[in-house]
């Protein structure tokens, strides 16, 4: 069984510049892996000398997108999803990450994803 977990990033970015990094191929390749195919739904991630498929199963513009893994290792909630979240008082924005991890695998998890938000902030600028 894996452990579902719920990040937030605040970005200082507009829903409609953070977008398209969050669902099209160009965009992924910039911060959240080395290069990104896609056919119709199926996103082909690729990393060092291993590449994955997940198939974009859910998005709404300038609001979240969110990919089902194709592979085995992951069960039936092995789902990732990008969802922007503008406060409305402050007008701030974050990214809300969900993600399903082993549970020993949790705090590497965690780990990873900081370092994936990192990336995307230095190629934005922020």
């Amino acid at each position: 069984m894996k452990t579902k977990i719920n990040l937030e990033y605040t970005l200082n970015a507009s829903p409609r510049v953070l977008y398209p990094r969050i669902s099209t191929a160009a965009g992924l390749a910039e911060w959240f892996a080395d290069d990104v195919h896609v056919r119709g739904k199926i996103y082909t991630f690729f990393w060092n000398n291993t590449e994955q498929q997940a198939e974009m199963v859910m998005k709404k513009d300038q609001k979240y997108a969110r990919f089902k893994w194709l592979d085995n290792h992951h069960n039936e909630d092995g789902y990732f999803e990008f969802r922007i979240h503008t406060e409305e008082l402050t007008g701030d924005v974050a990214l809300l990450i969900t993600d399903f991890v082993e549970e020993d695998e949790k705090e590497d998890a965690i780990e990873l994803w900081n370092t994936q938000i990192a990336n995307l902030r230095h190629v934005m600028g922020l």
